[in-house]
């Protein structure tokens, strides 16, 4: 006698998943990305804006099953929040201000940053200003990687390395006069 086990329904997965079973969403999504993906593609004859609201849509699946309850089936309530977002994405589209005429015209002007050029002068100011931290005391270096980096403050770095604050002060000072000197060489 062979013995039929029936998959669980969407309702008792969402359930199951609201629950912290990861599996049971995995479920949920294989079942339905597919004619997700499709109903929004047919709507918005558009697949980068379909993948993003696609994204959307399941990142509101997450953060509302705490809150899930099997009023309706779980399709009707993915693809009643896939109808929401589209009204929202249709909503901002007719507020935002159609391109100009010469945008493409703009955009060809605009220089661009990422030559190969521009990216070997800038890898090159890097390792120099690297070299030239290399070739600093350890509590200068310190105290400039903790500020500039960290975006830490004065007091705080002052607590971090445990001298006082003016100490810090000074030591970023000479530190920045010494960075400053050997990067205009």
């Amino acid at each position: 006698m062979d013995t039929f086990v029936q998959a669980p329904a969407d309702e008792t997965l969402m359930l199951a998943y609201a629950g912290g079973d990861s599996v049971a969403f995995s479920e949920l999504y294989g079942r339905h990305r597919a004619r997700l993906f499709h109903y929004l593609l047919g709507q918005l004859r558009d697949r980068p804006l379909a993948e993003e609201l696609f994204q959307d849509i399941w990142q509101k699946v997450i953060h509302a099953r705490s809150g899930w309850t099997p009023e309706a089936a779980f399709s009707t309530w993915l693809f009643r929040i896939a109808h929401n977002r589209l009204n929202d994405h249709w909503r901002a589209a007719r507020h935002r201000p159609p391109a100009p005429a010469d945008a493409d015209e703009r955009t060809a002007r605009l220089a661009d940053n990422c030559t190969p050029e521009l990216l070997a002068e800038e890898q090159a100011q890097r390792r120099q200003l690297r070299q030239a931290l290399a070739e600093l005391p350890v509590e200068q270096q310190e105290v400039v990687l903790l500020r500039l980096e960290q975006e830490l403050s004065l007091e705080e770095i002052a607590q971090i390395t445990g001298v006082g604050r003016e100490t810090v002060k000074s030591r970023l000072r000479y530190a920045m006069d010494k960075l400053r000197a050997r990067l205009n060489e």
